[in-house]
C-alpha cells in the first residue's frame, strides 16, 4: 500500500513537472495538428489498463482519420496514414504528450508496460499468463527503452514481468532517463 501511494504521489510529481515543461510544445502541436490535417486533434483509443480494465487513452492525432485501428506495425505501410506532422511527432515521441491526462486521471503510470490495445489478445492474455495486469500501464517502461517497436510480443512480456519483479524508484528514474536518451535519439522508432 506505502509503496503504491509512493509511486502514485511519484507519477503526480512527474507529471506535473512534464506538464509545465511541454505547456507551450502541447499548445503548439495542439495548432500544427489542427492545421495539418481534418479531424479532431486528439485520438482516444480503448486500450488495456491495469487489472485488464479498458480505459480511453489520449494522443496527439498522428494518422488520418480513416486509419484502421490496428497496432501501427500490423499496417502495411504506416506511412501512407501518417498526417503532415505525424511523422516528426512520433518520431520525437510528442504523440505521447497527452497520455500526461491519463496519469492525472489515475489510468496510467509515468513508467509501467505500454498500455495494450483492446485488440492485442496475444499481448493481453501472454501478460496475464504472467501477472503484468496488476501493474498500471506506463508512458514509457522497461521494454519500450530495451527496443520499443522493434521487439516481438514475447520478449516484451519478459521484460515486463523483469520490471514487475524488480519495480523501485530507482528503477523509474533510471527508465524515464533512458526515455530521454532513446527519444532524442529517435532509437528503436520504426514508423
Amino acid at each position: 500500500m506505502v509503496a503504491c501511494m509512493k509511486k502514485r504521489m511519484f507519477d503526480i510529481v512527474v507529471a506535473l513537472v512534464a506538464s509545465l515543461v511541454f505547456v507551450m510544445p502541447f499548445i503548439a502541436i495542439m495548432l500544427a495538428v489542427k492545421a495539418s490535417s481534418k479531424g479532431p486533434i486528439f485520438f482516444w483509443s480503448l486500450r488495456v489498463g491495469q487489472y485488464n480494465k479498458l480505459f480511453m487513452m489520449p494522443k496527439f492525432r498522428t494518422m488520418r482519420v480513416e486509419t484502421p485501428e490496428v497496432a501501427t506495425d500490423l499496417l502495411r505501410n504506416p506511412n501512407q496514414y501518417l498526417t503532415a506532422v505525424g511523422h516528426f511527432l512520433r518520431k520525437t515521441s510528442l504523440d505521447e504528450l497527452p497520455q500526461l491526462i491519463s496519469v492525472f486521471n489515475g489510468d496510467m503510470s509515468i513508467v509501467g508496460p505500454r498500455p495494450a490495445l483492446h485488440n492485442q489478445l496475444d499481448l493481453i492474455e501472454a501478460r496475464r499468463a504472467n501477472g503484468i495486469e496488476v501493474l498500471l500501464p506506463g508512458i514509457t517502461g522497461w521494454a519500450q527503452v530495451n527496443g520499443r517497436d522493434k521487439i516481438d510480443i514475447n520478449k516484451k512480456v519478459k521484460l515486463d514481468s523483469e520490471y514487475l519483479g524488480n519495480q523501485s524508484t530507482y528503477l523509474d528514474i533510471k527508465i524515464i532517463g533512458l526515455t530521454l536518451l532513446a527519444v532524442l535519439g529517435a532509437k528503436g522508432i520504426s514508423h
